[in-house]
C-alpha cells in the first residue's frame, strides 16, 4: 500500500499480529516511493537517460530504469528489516495468517460515508495540518531578503557543502528539506529556488526544464543522486503523524525519520564517491 501512499502502508500495518513485526514494517514503509516520489524519479530518468531513443526505446528503458529503482527500495525494506530483526527488534518470527471475512452484500451508502469520514478526511486534516504552517514558512524564506539575497538562496548556500559531498546542490537538498509535507513539491521549489521567483513555479516542456537544470550545474551524476535521495530521504509529515499516532511513541516516529535519512545519506555519498572514482 505504500506505493500509493506511505500514510496508508503505516496503517495498513495494522493487520500484523505481531507488535516487533508490526513495528518493524511501519520503520520500513517509506523505503518505497508513493505517488509523490513518482513524478521527480519519472522527469530525472526521462530527461537524462531516456533522452538519446525515441519511441518505444524510451518507453521501455525508461520503465527498466524506474523498476530498477523499485527494486532498490524494496531491497532496502529488507535488508533495514532484517538489520532491525537481529539487533535491537529481535524476537521469534511469527506466521501470518490473513483470514478472510463472511460475505456480505455491500451497503454503497454505509460504505461511501464511512470512507469519507473515517478515513479521506481524517488523512486530508493530517495534511492541511502539515502543509498550512509549511506553506507559510516556504512563503516567508522566498520573500524576505537579508543583504540583497533571499533567505531561501542563503540556506542552500548553508547546505551547499554537504550536499556537494551527497552529488546534489544546496538548493536541492533545501528542497527536500522544505518539501517534508508533501514530495510533490520538491522539484517546484528548486526551480523557485533557481529562477529567483516569489512563488512555486512549474515547467512543463521537459526540453526546457532539462535546460534549466544543466545551467544551474546539473549532470548525470547530481540527477542519479538526486533520485536515489528521493526514493530513500525521509517520510513525508504526514505519515510522521500517522507513525505517531500508530506506534503510540515519539522515540519510533524519530527513529522513522532517522533511519532512511541516514541511510540515503550514506548511499548518496557512497554514489558520488564511486562516480568520481570510476
Amino acid at each position: 500500500m505504500g506505493f500509493g501512499c506511505n500514510a496508508a502502508g503505516v496503517v495498513g500495518c495494522r493487520i500484523i499480529d505481531s507488535p516487533r513485526e508490526r513495528l518493524i514494517a511501519i520503520l520500513t514503509n517509506s523505503f518505497v516511493p508513493c505517488n509523490g516520489r513518482f513524478p521527480t524519479l519519472i522527469a530525472i530518468i526521462t530527461m537524462f537517460f531516456a533522452g538519446g531513443t525515441a519511441g518505444i526505446g524510451a518507453s521501455l528503458f525508461s520503465a527498466l530504469v524506474l523498476a530498477g529503482f523499485l527494486m532498490l527500495g524494496i531491497g532496502m525494506t529488507f535488508l533495514v528489516s532484517w538489520l532491525l530483526s537481529v539487533t535491537v527488534l529481535k524476537g521469534v518470527p511469527s506466521s501470518f495468517i490473513l483470514e478472510l471475512p463472511p460475505y456480505r452484500c455491500p451497503q454503497i451508502g454505509r460504505v461511501i460515508v464511512r470512507s469519507v469520514c473515517d478515513r479521506t478526511l481524517f488523512v486530508l486534516g493530517r495534511a492541511v495540518s502539515a502543509a498550512a504552517p509549511a506553506g507559510a514558512v516556504l512563503w516567508f524564506l522566498a520573500n524576505m531578503e537579508m543583504r540583497g539575497v533571499t533567505l531561501l538562496s542563503y540556506l542552500a548556500g548553508m547546505l551547499e557543502p554537504f550536499a556537494g559531498v551527497m552529488g546534489m546542490d544546496g538548493v536541492i537538498l533545501l528542497a527536500f528539506i522544505l518539501g517534508m509535507p508533501a514530495n510533490e513539491i520538491v522539484v517546484p521549489i528548486i526551480l523557485m529556488t533557481y529562477m529567483s521567483q516569489s512563488s512555486l513555479v512549474e515547467v512543463n516542456d521537459m526540453g526546457v526544464l532539462k535546460q534549466l537544470l544543466v545551467d544551474n550545474g546539473w549532470t548525470w551524476v547530481t540527477a542519479v543522486s538526486t533520485m536515489l535521495f528521493s526514493l530513500l530521504h525521509w517520510p513525508c509529515a504526514t505519515t510522521c503523524l500517522t507513525i505517531r499516532k500508530e506506534t503510540g511513541s515519539v522515540k519510533w516516529t524519530l527513529a522513522a525519520l532517522l533511519i532512511p535519512t541516514v541511510l540515503g545519506c550514506a548511499v548518496c555519498m557512497g554514489f558520488r564517491l564511486a562516480a568520481r572514482l570510476f
